[in-house]
């Protein structure tokens, strides 16, 4: 099920790019949406731009080359604007022209590609910034919606197998191959579709931050359309 992301206490609403990063989370607020409703034509951009892998990275030069409409100079615009603000912040922001992720389908019993429900972790205090500008948009769920894999009694005994080493460096192992990064929704969870156009903000698993970090995911691409996504 999806839930409207004005209606919940994880995530705080915000109308500027210094108030999405200055506001401080806190309580259960572990994701900031700079809400937007951008003018221009995405779509054309992604039409013009080349793919040369199925994630092709695209650098301003690449955006400044394209011969475009009124409406996709527009949305050129609000990206070029956009990195600027997120490079001026201190961040390294990366647009991508989006195929498809790579699959992880080593096991059977547990996935831990971006298209499972995961955290990210830093070894440095940071946040993740995405927007994506067109295509299918990433999924959050609310932390006590959702449960850690490694703590989920089947798939812990598989992974002790996989281990096969002392107990003593068995949560090392889970750590050292990113197993604890994962979730699992739990029945009824309610998913919250992070939309297009808006920039997000979202908590991460690091030991200074005051709050859970933010549980997400990567959409499954909708057929024969790419995706374009600003993500640092």
């Amino acid at each position: 099920m999806k839930n409207s992301l004005f209606d919940h206490d994880q995530i705080g609403i915000v109308s500027t790019f210094s108030e999405l990063v200055d506001l401080h989370f806190q309580g259960k607020m572990n994701a900031i949406c700079w809400h937007r409703n951008l003018l221009g034509d995405f779509k054309e951009i992604v039409d013009k731009l080349e793919l040369k892998d199925d994630i092709t990275e695209v650098s301003i030069e690449d955006l400044l080359a394209l011969k475009l409409t009124e409406n996709g100079q527009l949305a050129r615009q609000v990206i070029l604007q956009d990195i600027k603000s997120l490079s001026d912040f201190g961040a390294l922001p990366c647009l991508n022209l989006l195929k498809k992720y790579e699959r992880d389908d080593e096991f059977d019993f547990i996935s831990t590609d971006v298209y499972s429900y995961h955290v990210d972790r830093s070894p440095i205090e940071t946040d993740t910034f995405l927007c994506t500008y067109y295509g299918a948009a990433s999924d959050i769920l609310p932390n006590d919606q959702v449960e850690q894999k490694i703590l989920i009694p089947e798939i812990r005994e598989k992974l002790r197998q996989l281990h096969g080493g002392p107990e003593a460096e068995f949560e090392h192992f889970l750590e050292e191959y990113f197993f604890d990064l994962h979730y699992q929704a739990k029945s009824g969870a309610q998913s919250i579709n992070l939309g297009l156009g808006h920039i997000w903000r979202l908590a991460v698993d690091h030991p200074a931050k005051q709050v859970l970090p933010c549980v997400h995911r990567a959409p499954v691409e909708n057929k024969g359309e790419y995706r374009l996504l600003l993500i640092c």
